[in-house]
């Protein structure tokens, strides 16, 4: 297992490389939120799901949904990691022709499930996508990754009433709870707090880590499979901006792109 987390600690490494230097190269993106996500998005993709990059459609795969599509330089990177297309491709993010879009396009791009960047509509395809599995026979599993800025749109809850109602146990939900949004703290914009007690009111299983803990995240999601006639979410506490010391809990790093000294600066502490 330690050389698991090695691995994973020296893949998250990579991607948080990939996310800084594809959005300096392309002078737009949202590096704070996709930064924060990385070990999650990371465990998920190469130790969780099952999956097969040469196979993108393969029926029995698992699903992951970035319902907080604006954090796509953190999918795309994983995926380019993971063998999905070459990685060189992700130099062209945001370019006019290129696949790798502002917000993920499933039609353009190999690996992605849903197109998504209308916050709050990523849990509901998630629901949809669990309910399928079950109606079809098939044993996949459904992730879906949210903001915790995103749980401010009404539409999140009527996903979690559904979810709960329809009893989606192959469904996991998990909260990147930076506290951070484009307009700043998540608290003082619109409070979703308490986050945990109210996915509980709604008839959820709960679980609390913290989402930079390759042990703590892998131990959350095997207990996931456990549960049995309600859906899971796990509130993972995060960092926004982590692993660059400049981004690190500041709001202004939500949606502006490193200028070509801070790239340089900021592959160097990554290094």
């Amino acid at each position: 297992m330690e050389k698991d987390w090695q691995t994973l600690t020296a893949t998250a490494r990579q991607i948080r490389r990939d996310i800084v230097r594809m959005v300096g190269a392309a002078g737009s993106g949202h590096p704070g939120g996709s930064l924060s996500a990385v070990e999650i998005v990371t465990a998920l993709y190469f130790k969780v799901m099952r999956l097969d990059p040469e196979r993108p459609d393969w029926p029995e795969r698992d699903r992951f949904v970035l319902s907080k599509g604006h954090a796509a330089p953190v999918l795309y990177a994983a995926l380019a990691e993971r063998g999905f297309f070459a990685v060189d491709k992700l130099d062209t993010l945001r370019q006019l022709g290129s696949p790798l879009q502002g917000h993920p396009d499933r039609k353009a791009l190999p690996g992605v499930e849903v197109s998504t960047g209308s916050l709050g509509h990523g849990l509901a395809v998630a629901n949809g996508m669990a309910l399928a599995g079950r109606l079809d026979g098939r044993d996949y599993r459904v992730y879906v990754l949210l903001g915790d800025g995103e749980l401010e749109e009404g539409m999140v809850w009527e996903g979690a009433m559904a979810a709960a109602h329809y009893r989606l146990d192959n469904l996991t939900a998990i909260v990147d709870h930076n506290h951070l949004q484009i307009d700043g703290r998540v608290e003082e914009v619109m409070s979703p707090e308490p986050v945990a007690d109210k996915f509980r009111a709604f008839g959820w299983e709960v679980q609390t880590i913290d989402g930079h803990d390759f042990g703590q995240i892998l131990d959350a999601l095997e207990r996931t499979r456990e549960v049995k006639g309600k859906p899971t979410v796990i509130i993972a506490e995060t960092i926004k901006g982590k692993g660059v010391s400049f981004m690190e809990n500041q709001a202004g790093w939500h949606g502006k792109a490193p200028k070509p000294e801070e790239v340089e600066k900021a592959l160097a502490e990554l290094a």
